[in-house]
């Protein structure tokens, strides 16, 4: 279906994996202002429903949040617009030396990280899937995960707007198929919700308490219907084990080992990049290892 589109296009195809980084950093530039503003206007509508419900006036719709893509970025302490020139991503932050054209506040490392962090992995994107449709749905699943990282990790928020977009895309990508068959989307799906959701409830009743959000559950049922049922167990395995270590370090350096909950829909979200990019890889040295 789509071999025609990129037949026409082969002239690209040399540089491709250039473009690819080049686009990832365009498009990690607005991942920050999702990562930044879609928490905003969630917790926004979810006053004005508050209200609704309880028959109160609703909010001025001046006092609402910016949008993600109409309302131009300021600076979040003089609210001096933010340049074309000043929006290139990572340069702009280095040749402002991390500080603000205008007030000279310093800009926070988020910006240049999440931009930089993009271009690397639609790099290693390109560079593994090539010219290809799957590459450029790849990309897509890697930007997505990339919006997800960054909320969570800042709110311990993973918004349905982004898991079940995500969740959705992996069903209908099974219908080419891409990455897995519809029946391996399907139950990839089906058992990343359910695995967690059972660990959840276990967890509840042993404890009374809540270990982790739903918002987990369908991260990993997005991931399961891209990578199939397989993916499941190392990617819970690399989430587990990094979150633990990763999530121990900062708790002991942050709050002075005082127990209190982290987000572990970041670590979900890089191990199902890992198993995208090197899960073949993986799972053959996982067999090697059982000698089988």
């Amino acid at each position: 279906m789509f071999e025609g589109v990129f037949a026409q296009l082969s002239p690209l195809e040399p540089w491709w994996p250039w473009i690819a980084a080049a686009l990832g950093a365009i498009v990690g530039s607005f991942l920050n202002v999702v990562i930044l503003r879609l928490p905003l206007r969630l917790e926004w509508s979810w006053r004005q429903q508050a209200r609704e419900f309880l028959g109160e006036p609703a909010e001025d719709i001046a006092a609402a949040p910016p949008g993600l893509v109409m309302d131009h970025s300021r600076c979040p302490s003089c609210q001096a617009p933010i340049r074309a020139w000043q929006n290139i991503p990572v340069i702009s932050w280095l040749l402002l030396r991390g500080r603000c054209a205008s007030c000279r506040t310093a800009i926070s490392w988020q910006y240049p990280l999440v931009e930089l962090l993009t271009a690397l992995a639609s790099l290693a994107v390109a560079l593994k899937f090539g010219f290809t449709f799957e590459a450029v749905a790849a990309l897509g699943f890697t930007w997505t995960l990339v919006a997800l990282c960054g909320i969570d990790f800042r709110t311990q928020l993973l918004p349905d707007q982004l898991t079940l977009c995500l969740l959705w895309a992996g069903l209908l990508l099974a219908l080419q198929p891409l990455f897995v068959g519809p029946a391996q989307a399907i139950l990839g799906a089906a058992l990343g919700y359910l695995s967690l959701w059972s660990v959840f409830w276990l967890f509840r009743l042993a404890t009374g308490k809540e270990g982790m959000g739903y918002g987990d559950f369908k991260l990993l049922a997005a991931l399961g219907a891209w990578l199939g049922p397989m993916a499941l167990l190392p990617i819970v395995l690399i989430a587990s084990l990094s979150g633990a270590v990763i999530g121990g370090i900062y708790l002991a350096v942050k709050h002075g080992g005082e127990s209190k909950p982290f987000a572990f829909g970041p670590y979900l979200a890089i191990a199902g990049w890992i198993q995208l990019i090197a899960g073949d890889w993986l799972l053959a040295r996982y067999y090697a290892l059982l000698g089988m």
